[in-house]
């Protein structure tokens, strides 16, 4: 994927963080995403500037209509999160086209694996290729609420 993606659909995806709508992201996430209701406007952008952010924009207006972003090293492993189309633009194929784009753009850098968590969104991502873990108990996490410290 070059810096900008024209979709056929007369959206367009761009890597161009300079792009993004922070506040139109926030809102989003903070209001209406499952994993990051309450999500503070400087945790939300201290996590845009340690990510490589993708978002999905009317080819005309220019307005944001979607996001993603990945925590990555850009050499073995990945992480796509915050993975967000905009309510009145859904059903067009815009979240499958975004999850695409993020696989395309990672792909040449020869990571091992994109991992990702959702509760609602499988078959979107199943679309690119991703599929439930073969052997999800050599997974673990550390989750710092527990332990009192978040």
């Amino acid at each position: 994927m070059s810096d900008s993606t024209i979709l056929a659909e007369g959206y367009e995806i761009s890597t161009d963080a300079g792009r993004l709508d922070i506040e139109r992201v926030h809102r989003w996430l903070s209001t209406d995403a499952y994993w990051a209701i309450g999500r503070a406007r400087d945790k939300q952008e201290q996590a845009v500037a340690g990510s490589l952010n993708f978002g999905v924009y009317d080819s005309v207006s220019g307005e944001q209509v979607a996001y993603a972003r990945v925590v990555t090293d850009l050499a073995t492993f990945a992480w796509l999160c915050d993975v967000y189309v905009d309510p009145a633009v859904r059903g067009k194929g815009l979240g499958t086209a975004l999850v695409v784009a993020v696989r395309d753009h990672l792909l040449p850098h020869g990571l091992r694996r994109i991992l990702l968590a959702t509760h609602d969104a499988h078959g979107v991502y199943a679309k690119a290729g991703f599929e439930a873990l073969e052997k999800p108990d050599r997974w673990m996490a550390l989750i710092f609420e527990k332990l009192g410290a978040a």
